[in-house]
């Protein structure tokens, strides 16, 4: 553990910042697991630009690479589209 003021102070915040990324995580993850397991096309139609912004949001906090959250995005278009 660390011994200084200032470094403990640095690993409080690090475990508060995990726990927040891993919430905005897992929250995401489910509403993508639920976006995919709707039927009609138009609850996914109404239902995907929220969960974009999601997406969004998580590569913009840095918790997923841009590049990972372009990927999911054009797969949950691509389903919208079939």
């Amino acid at each position: 553990m660390a011994n200084h003021k200032a470094t403990k102070k640095d690993a409080r915040q690090a475990l508060k910042r995990r726990d927040r990324n891993r919430y905005y995580g897992k929250t995401t993850r489910n509403a993508i697991r639920d976006l995919k397991a709707l039927e009609t096309p138009t609850e996914y139609g109404a239902k995907l630009p929220s969960v974009e912004s999601m997406i969004d949001k998580l590569a913009k906090r840095g918790i997923i690479h841009k590049n990972k959250a372009a990927n999911l995005k054009s797969k949950l278009a691509k389903k919208k589209l079939a």
